[in-house]
């Protein structure tokens, strides 16, 4: 069947926290605040291979102006086949012309998100509080 899209899929706490796992992400740690959280963003988009998620991005925004775009997924053994850019081209599409869409990358995400035209934000500094060891 391949790989479909989603822009109104609600996918379970159980669906979530298989992905999260498999690409080792700690917030896989928090199952009910990771479930509730995507749930509660602005935007969510998904890809479903039959009735498995393979990937996922979210987005927060006030609707007009700004969007940060904080999780973007996709399972190891569906990556390089052009669902990260799709996910992405759903949420940006749905974005254009706001005054700012933002993220944070780091490692080969970089390459990724500049493909798709981000670029470093001027001479601004990426701060945090971070809750876990993917980033170490």
């Amino acid at each position: 069947m391949g790989i479909h899209y989603s822009d109104d899929a609600k996918p379970t706490a159980e669906d979530v926290v298989g992905l999260y796992r498999a690409v080792d992400w700690s917030s896989a740690n928090k199952p009910e605040a990771l479930h509730a959280g995507l749930l509660a963003s602005h935007s969510l988009v998904t890809a479903w291979d039959d009735e498995l998620l393979v990937g996922l991005g979210s987005a927060l925004s006030d609707g007009h102006l700004v969007v940060y775009f904080p999780h973007l997924v996709v399972h190891p053994k569906y990556q390089g086949q052009g669902i990260g850019t799709k996910l992405m081209d759903m949420m940006m599409t749905r974005y254009r012309g706001f005054h700012q869409q933002a993220l944070l990358a780091d490692g080969r995400a970089i390459t990724f998100y500049r493909k798709l035209g981000f670029t470093r934000a001027g001479s601004t500094e990426p701060l945090w509080i971070f809750d876990g060891h993917e980033h170490d």
